[in-house]
């Protein structure tokens, strides 16, 4: 006998609540299969839930098209990071510069390594100490470092920041959108199988195979097992 299978997405989820709710509007409430409690839970539920789908997948999408400008912004302001900090190195290395300006950099005297940049934290940090270290220089009276300059750097950095505080509030908004549809499939899924109760009672004293083609009218599905389906080819073939 094939067995009821409960939707596992939430497109099918979408689509049982909605064959459901499809036939509350459709029958008198003395034909429906199910109570009008019942039906008042659907017509409360289906729309929050379609819209909980509908805010996640935007959310998502938001987040997944702002991404790729975002990683060529991060990208760009490493670059900037990383070349004026060579340019420090190579002009301490002619003698241009002495070696103790690494340290208002925040960098060890004799370190000559490109530090970690590969995080954002990194960015963040190093973008900070030379835009501050160059500013320390200047106070000082030095020359400053050039090609680039540190005006050029902090344009790349500052629109590094304001990138990445936008995406990590998109990834929010994200997180929060599917955190609610979660907590939404988990009442989605009580209420299905509540309707799909109701609707089998109300069908009991029917023939199994009249009980499933009415129940199915209400979204349910019925799935048949592997040896079931080569009953029924069998059978076919000896017709």
């Amino acid at each position: 006998m094939p067995y009821r299978r409960l939707p596992n997405t939430d497109a099918a989820r979408l689509k049982a609540l909605r064959a459901a709710f499809a036939k509350g509007k459709e029958l008198p409430p003395f034909k429906l299969a199910y109570s009008q409690v019942t039906l008042n839970k659907i017509h409360s539920f289906l729309p929050a839930f379609e819209k909980a789908i509908f805010e996640s997948k935007q959310a998502y999408s938001n987040q997944t098209q702002k991404s790729k400008d975002y990683l060529k912004i991060n990208k760009k302001a490493r670059l900037y990071i990383s070349h004026f900090i060579q340019v420090v190195n190579m002009a301490i290395y002619r003698g241009d510069l002495p070696a103790s300006d690494r340290k208002l950099f925040g960098m060890t005297e004799y370190e000559n390594k490109l530090p970690n940049l590969n995080s954002e934290h990194d960015i963040i940090k190093w973008g900070e100490k030379l835009i501050l270290g160059e500013s320390l220089r200047a106070s000082k009276g030095l020359s400053p470092v050039t090609n680039p300059t540190v005006a050029l750097v902090k344009v790349r950095y500052e629109k590094f920041l304001e990138a990445y505080k936008f995406q990590k509030m998109l990834q929010k908004n994200f997180t929060r959108a599917q955190e609610h549809l979660i907590n939404l499939r988990k009442q989605a899924d009580e209420l299905i199988v509540s309707i799909w109760n109701e609707v089998e009672e109300s069908f009991k004293n029917l023939s199994p195979v009249q009980k499933r083609e009415k129940s199915k009218l209400y979204g349910l599905v019925y799935v048949y097992r592997k040896n079931e389906i080569k009953e029924l080819k069998n059978e076919n073939l000896s017709i």
